[in-house]
């Protein structure tokens, strides 16, 4: 049985740089805790509705809007949404009303909105949708497991339209506790940097991008989203089994993949996990970008959005390679992403 092909139709992000596509700005940061740009949410988020809204669902949010607006879609028929750590910004401050206030006269706002779905409640909310609504907390495979729910009801035509996002917010104390366990580098470097430091841990961010997908064409598409896989832990020796499966699935051979999307971080412990996965494509294109918007759970969904991107405009931001072969058009992309040796994704689009 044939699968119902699937369609990127509008994209939207909020990250640490502007439009690598249509800006020559690279921003740079000397700092392990990266912010996402502020943006004029006043233009689609009315003021009054702005002042209790975390920097989560005001990503989200925008992003949301503007994906719809691009694909021509007032309402989708469900909302799928990936977030590893939540609305941290509400729950801190929660937390810190509990110490301030002695555990006493406590408004319940910010207890309210620090749950991991306040951010889908709200989107759902301002457009009215009462449709299917989910948000998925896996780690770093977050909005990989938020996106193959959404193929899966869209495959089986449960649905004709999702809107899809993974979104991360920074949060002024509980952040910084990444550095306790080795998450995060113990020193400060420049972001630009970071794929040169020999060194454990990484650098950590906030992001949100999001995405309508459809079953049919249009003259807005992007790309086509092939096929979405996550696994938790395995050994390194499995993976190159797991890849030929994966391509076997899909009806590919390793020579049809024209781009490699790497998630590396700059982790020493843990980024020779991207070097067996090139080693399968030898000679392919590869890109890397957390050296410019950082790590964090949902971060695989600025990969795709970079993707579609490339796939749709036949285009790669010089600041984004690695290593490249001859030019030719590209017409597979496969993004890899795993954190700390465990929770890899794989996500396959084709133009």
């Amino acid at each position: 049985m044939t699968k119902q092909s699937i369609y990127i139709n509008g994209l939207a992000s909020v990250s640490p740089q502007e439009d690598l596509f249509h800006s020559s700005e690279v921003k740079s940061y000397f700092q392990n805790i990266l912010p996402a740009l502020e943006e004029d949410y006043r233009q689609f988020i009315k003021p009054i509705l702005l002042r209790r809204m975390s920097k989560a669902v005001k990503m989200g949010l925008l992003c949301s809007k503007k994906a719809l607006a691009e694909a021509r879609l007032e309402l989708p028929d469900a909302i799928f949404v990936g977030t590893g750590q939540g609305c941290m910004q509400d729950t801190e401050k929660f937390l810190e009303q509990i110490i301030d206030q002695k555990e006493q006269l406590l408004s319940p706002t910010s207890f309210i909105q620090s749950t991991h779905n306040t951010v889908g409640g709200q989107i759902a909310l301002d457009l009215k949708c009462t449709g299917y609504n989910m948000t998925y907390t896996q780690d770093a495979v977050s909005f990989e497991s938020a996106l193959s729910d959404a193929l899966l009801q869209l495959e089986q035509a449960e649905i004709n339209s999702a809107l899809v996002g993974g979104v991360e917010e920074i949060a002024r104390t509980s952040t910084g506790f990444q550095y306790f366990d080795g998450q995060l580098k113990t020193k400060q470097i420049h972001n630009l940097r970071l794929l040169e430091e020999d060194s454990p841990g990484t650098i950590t961010s906030e992001s949100a991008a999001f995405f309508v997908l459809e079953n049919t064409r249009t003259p807005k598409t992007y790309a086509q989203i092939k096929e979405v896989q996550l696994l938790n832990q395995f050994p390194k020796s499995d993976l190159p089994g797991i890849l030929a499966e994966f391509l076997r699935a899909n009806q590919l051979q390793k020579e049809d993949i024209d781009l490699l999307i790497l998630g590396k971080n700059g982790d020493n412990r843990f980024d020779h996990w991207y070097d067996t996965f090139c080693e399968e494509f030898p000679g392919k294109r590869s890109l890397a970008y957390k050296h410019l918007v950082g790590d964090n759970n949902s971060v695989s969904s600025y990969a795709m959005l970079l993707a579609a991107k490339i796939l749709k405009f036949q285009e790669i931001p010089e600041v984004l390679k690695v290593a490249e072969d001859a030019e030719k058009p590209i017409e597979h992309a496969l993004i890899y992403n795993q954190y700390l040796g465990r929770n890899h994704g794989l996500i396959l689009l084709q133009r």
